[in-house]
């Protein structure tokens, strides 16, 4: 794939990091193949996931395409780079086509990224995942590699005005491989990959420096002393966010 705006934008984010005094953590980076398929399961906090869910690869001198709901895609603005970076658009309904995508993109050689939890979480907790990675890592046979983030959520998430001011942190962790196989059970490579991704991120949760723990912070999990929505509030949330989609959805089709 030729790739043009991508490697600009990836300069235009180290040169963020640098200026805004973005202070990243990384660890297991050597779990990323340095080539080959590999699909990347990826907690989800914020809009900017992207940029940094890519900054692993990037470290490894490769560019992640990243599944995305279609609605992105059709934006006026959003869409054409999206598209300019060559990521995969899936359809909320019928995500075939955007699998198929995938696993072609994963038989070429390329680094695929997923949000398994399939939209954000707003209780900064890891939502049940979805079961597409594991089927798409097992139907193409790569490595399915679990990456969890924290700290994303402080720039620009649902429910919060946008902040990029300086001195923010961020930490990611990429864990150790898995493997599945297209005769493995997809609810219990999920499972696995839950508890493995739970794991990983509570870890950066209790390693998150004490400087930006600030008691009752709207960025911290509510297990974690912040005032974060709970789960059980999230989900109520997300199940309202769903109806109200579904409601302008039928008020569009109506004649």
């Amino acid at each position: 794939m030729r790739d043009f705006v991508y490697p600009a934008v990836i300069a235009a984010a180290r040169t963020w990091f640098k200026v805004g005094d973005v202070r990243i953590t990384m660890n297991g980076l050597q779990h990323i193949p340095e080539s080959g398929g590999a699909l990347l399961a990826v907690n989800h906090l914020s809009f900017v996931d992207y940029v940094m869910a890519g900054y692993p690869g990037a470290e490894r001198g490769r560019l992640t395409r990243f599944i995305a709901k279609r609605e992105v895609f059709d934006h006026p603005v959003g869409g054409p780079v999206m598209r300019s970076f060559h990521h995969i658009p899936i359809d909320r309904s019928s995500g075939r086509e955007g699998m198929e995508t995938a696993q072609r993109y994963l038989a070429e050689g390329e680094l695929v990224g997923i949000f398994p939890e399939g939209t954000i979480s707003r209780s900064l907790l890891l939502q049940p995942l979805k079961s597409g990675a594991a089927r798409i890592a097992a139907a193409a046979g790569v490595p399915l590699v679990p990456v969890t983030l924290f700290g994303t959520q402080r720039f620009l998430t649902k429910g919060q005005k946008a902040d990029f001011g300086r001195h923010k942190c961020v930490s990611i962790e990429v864990g150790e491989p898995m493997h599945p196989a297209v005769d493995d059970d997809p609810a219990t490579v999920t499972a696995d990959l839950q508890q493995r991704m739970e794991s990983m991120l509570a870890g950066l949760i209790d390693s998150y420096p004490d400087a930006d723990r600030a008691a009752g912070a709207w960025w911290m999990p509510a297990s974690h002393g912040g005032s974060a929505p709970t789960p059980e509030q999230a989900a109520q949330m997300y199940a309202e966010e769903r109806a109200a989609r579904a409601a302008r959805k039928r008020r569009a089709t109506q004649p």
